[in-house]
C-alpha cells in the first residue's frame, strides 16, 4: 500500500543529489545527467527545472521535528549550481526543516567548475565543508579515468579554496586505476598532503557493470593493477597519511583530529537521514527508499506526491546493516548496544562467526567495541562481512 513517510522519530541530516556533470567519468555508475561544458554561472534551463522539482520535493516531505545538523550536496557535480540556485535549495531546506546554527554543510566540487566569485558565494551561504574531486595528480591518469579537469585545474581550485578559507577541506583520490603504478600512487599521496586538506578520502577502484570501465575491463585483468599492487597501495596510503598526522577513522577516510565528516558518520552509525533528488536514498521511520534514477521518472514521482512504497527494515536486516556500516569505522560497534537492540543470542552468533577472524588478527574487541584491525581487518573487510551475512541472514 502506498503511503507518505511516517513522521515518528527524529532526523537531522539531509543528502541532496545534484545529478549534472560536464561528462560522465569512466568509473561512474551514479545517476547523472551530462550537460556538456556549460559552467555553473550560466543559467541552464535543465538545471533550473531540476532545482524547481527538487524544491517541490523538499516542500512536501514530512518533517521529523528537528533542525538539520548536516547537509550534504553530492552528485554529479554540485559546483555546476549557480550561487542563486544553491541559495534557493538551502532556503527550501530551512523553511521546511530548520537549519541548526552549528550545521555542517558539505558540497562536492570539481576542479575547473568554479571561480573565486562562485566559491565565495557558496561560503557566504553557509557552506563550511568542500570535497574536491581530484582522483589523481597525473594528467595521463585523469584522461584514463575520463575526468574533465587537468592538474592545472586542480592547483587553481586548491588555491581558491584556501583563499576563501573554508574550514573543512577534503579531497578524493582513487587507487587501482588502469595503468596506475606504485610510483604514481606515492606521488599522488605526497601531493595530497602538500596541499594541506583537513580530510582525505581514498577509494579503491570498483569496476561497476554498465560503466565505461565495466565495458573495457574485467577485474584482475591488465591494465588494471594486480590485487597485490592494490593492497600495497592501500597499505602505502595508510602508512603515509597516518605518518603525517591524519587519523584513519574509517576504511576509506582519513582526517586531521577534529575534522571527521559528520554527515558521513550518520550513514556509518546507521542513523536516519532525508534524501532528496534523482536517485537519492533516504532512511526515515525505519524505511529505506531510493528515488527514481532517471530524470523524467523522478519528476513524475514528485508530481504524484512523492509517494513511498516500502516496508520497515526487518530486525535481522537492520543488524546486518548496522554491522556492515559500523565496522567501517575504526571505533567499530558497541557490543552492549548490539545486545540491547538485538538480544544476547545474536551477539553469541556474531562471536562464533568471528572467532576465526579474531585468531587471524583481522577482528578485535577493545573496550567493549567490536572492531576491524587496521590495516589487515580493513583490507579483508569484505571477507569478514560476507561470512557474517551468510551465517546471520
Amino acid at each position: 500500500m502506498n503511503s507518505k513517510l511516517d513522521t515518528s522519530g527524529t532526523v537531522s541530516s539531509a543528502y541532496v543529489h545534484i545529478p549534472f556533470c560536464r561528462r560522465r567519468c569512466f568509473y561512474c555508475d551514479f545517476p547523472v545527467s551530462v550537460v556538456g561544458d556549460r559552467l555553473r554561472g550560466e543559467t541552464s534551463g535543465t538545471i533550473s527545472q531540476y532545482v524547481d522539482v527538487l524544491c517541490q520535493e523538499i516542500a512536501i516531505t514530512p518533517s521529523f521535528g528537528q533542525s538539520l545538523k548536516t547537509v550534504f550536496f553530492g552528485g554529479g557535480t554540485p559546483s555546476l549550481l549557480s550561487v542563486e540556485q544553491l541559495a534557493r535549495i538551502l532556503k527550501s531546506l530551512e523553511s521546511r526543516f530548520g537549519i541548526a546554527p552549528e550545521v555542517e554543510i558539505s558540497m562536492e566540487v570539481d576542479p575547473g567548475t568554479f571561480d573565486l566569485a562562485q566559491i565565495t558565494g557558496y561560503r557566504s551561504l553557509g557552506v563550511n565543508r568542500v570535497s574536491l574531486g581530484i582522483q589523481a595528480f597525473q594528467e595521463e591518469l585523469l584522461k584514463v579515468a575520463g575526468r574533465s579537469h587537468s592538474v592545472t585545474d586542480i592547483l587553481a581550485a586548491v588555491e581558491l579554496i584556501h583563499k576563501v578559507e573554508i574550514p573543512e577541506f577534503s579531497i578524493d583520490l582513487i587507487s587501482g586505476l588502469p595503468h596506475q603504478s606504485l610510483d604514481q600512487w606515492s606521488d599522488s599521496l605526497a601531493k595530497a598532503v602538500a596541499i594541506t586538506p583537513t580530510h582525505i578520502s581514498i577509494y579503491d577502484l570498483t569496476i561497476e557493470p554498465g560503466t565505461a570501465f565495466g565495458r573495457y575491463y574485467k577485474p584482475g585483468d591488465n591494465p588494471l593493477p594486480t590485487d597485490e599492487t592494490t593492497v600495497k597501495m592501500y597499505q602505502m596510503g595508510q602508512q603515509v597519511l597516518t605518518g603525517r598526522g591524519y587519523q584513519h577513522y574509517e576504511i576509506s577516510n582519513y582526517a586531521r583530529p577534529g575534522h571527521q565528516c559528520q554527515h558521513n558518520r550518520v550513514y556509518w552509525e546507521n542513523r536516519p537521514y532525508y534524501g532528496f533528488g534523482m536517485g537519492a536514498a533516504s532512511y526515515t521511520a525505519g524505511k529505506r527508499y531510493t528515488r527514481p534514477r532517471k530524470t523524467q521518472e523522478y519528476y513524475q514521482w514528485v508530481q504524484a506526491g512523492c509517494m513511498i512504497d516500502c516496508e520497515v527494515t526487518p530486525p535481522t536486516e537492520l543488524l546486518l546493516e548496522t554491522l556492515m556500516l559500523g565496522l567501517r569505522l575504526a571505533e567499530g560497534v558497541s557490543l552492549s548496544t548490539l545486545k540491547e537492540e538485538f538480544g544476547e543470542e545474536k551477539i553469541a552468533e556474531i562471536a562464533q562467526c568471528l572467532q576465526p577472524y579474531l585468531e587471524k588478527g583481522w577482528v578485535k574487541v577493545e573496550e567493549g567495541r567490536l572492531q576491524l584491525t587496521d590495516p589487515e581487518g580493513f583490507l579483508f573487510s569484505n571477507v569478514v562481512l560476507a561470512d557474517l551475512f551468510n551465517k546471520l541472514d
